[in-house]
């Protein structure tokens, strides 16, 4: 076993790798990164219909899927009654009699990802579950508020009790080509994590090519991320699969090189289980077995777990029932 498995570091209840530690500034390395669109794009409508499971093995994805949800509340009107519920949703995703009827016992999401303001209170409802709270954090969504508003926004989440900070980047810095910018901007924002894992939103709609997604993606992994992810879900133009590509090469790419494993958040406009299922295909095709756990991979989504609940109801019962029978908060 080499060093880096044996370095001692804070981990996540459901963590299995060690942690990113981040390495130098790699300018050349980043001017190499190149994106074929052409060759992405064809890639990427290939997906749908490449890894199509049925029956008990499309149930067990489906499973595997609620288990790397991040569920998400991000809304102006959030209340503490709301948050509750959807934290009592991601100790019991899916109903008692379906996980009976399917064998399965213990499941609940990846996380609970909420606004700074309702931290505490996820984290209170939550207790003794082990499931992590994320605050979105750094002046999310657009990422504009003076920096060390965003530093402190940071820290005072994870005073709060946070295990997981998603902060977006300054997309000047990659519309500008400002890669030390933005890498410095990436190390303080891990450094204020501390002991909380760094999701980077690269928000990858507004980032104008390919290629600045695949650069900017070396760039946060470079500076420590734990895990780079595509989007706010506040972007006109959020996860695709064209990006995921990108993303996840990139990932590949770092791990060759470093031997650290980063994960992947694809987050916006994920809501139906047959989505879900090409995502992990892609994964697992892509990166292999490990990039398909929570610790490596996560849905940034809320109304993909209603359909997915509905899918392992038909499949237990043969029917399908009314969405309002699988409610979220």
């Amino acid at each position: 076993m080499d060093s880096k498995t044996t370095t001692a570091t804070h981990q996540l209840p459901q963590a299995l790798e060690p942690r990113n530690p981040g390495m130098d500034l790699d300018l050349d390395w980043v001017a190499r990164a190149q994106a074929n669109r052409s060759a992405i794009e064809r890639r990427a409508a290939s997906l749908p219909g490449r890894r199509s499971v049925k029956k008990d093995y499309q149930a067990a994805w489906l499973l595997k899927a609620i288990s790397c949800i991040d569920l998400t509340t991000l809304a102006g009107d959030d209340t503490e009654g709301r948050v509750r519920r959807l934290c009592a949703k991601a100790r019991q995703p899916v109903r008692v009699d379906l996980l009976a009827a399917l064998g399965v016992e213990g499941l609940t999401t990846g996380a609970v990802c909420v606004y700074h303001d309702m931290v505490e209170c996820a984290v209170d409802a939550l207790q003794g579950s082990g499931i992590p709270v994320a605050a979105v954090s750094t002046g999310f969504p657009a990422g504009l508020s003076p920096f060390h508003l965003r530093v402190a926004e940071i820290e005072e989440s994870v005073r709060a009790g946070a295990s997981e900070i998603d902060i977006v980047i300054s997309r000047r810095h990659v519309l500008t080509g400002n890669w030390q910018a933005l890498y410095d901007e990436m190390r303080a924002f891990r450094a204020a994590c501390g002991d909380a894992h760094v999701k980077a939103i690269l928000a990858t709609g507004e980032l104008g090519t390919l290629q600045n997604v695949a650069r900017a993606s070396l760039i946060c992994m470079m500076a420590g991320a734990d895990f780079i992810k595509t989007s706010t879900g506040k972007e006109s133009v959020n996860a695709t699969l064209p990006v995921t590509l990108v993303m996840v090469r990139a990932i590949r790419e770092f791990f060759d090189e470093t031997g650290y494993r980063v994960g992947y958040k694809p987050a916006g406009g994920i809501s139906k289980a047959k989505d879900a299922l090409t995502y992990l295909a892609l994964m697992k095709d892509e990166l292999g077995r490990p990039w398909v756990q929570p610790d490596l991979f996560r849905f940034g989504a809320s109304s993909l777990l209603g359909d997915i609940e509905r899918q392992l109801e038909h499949h237990v019962t043969g029917a399908y029932s009314a969405s309002w029978r699988h409610a979220l908060s």
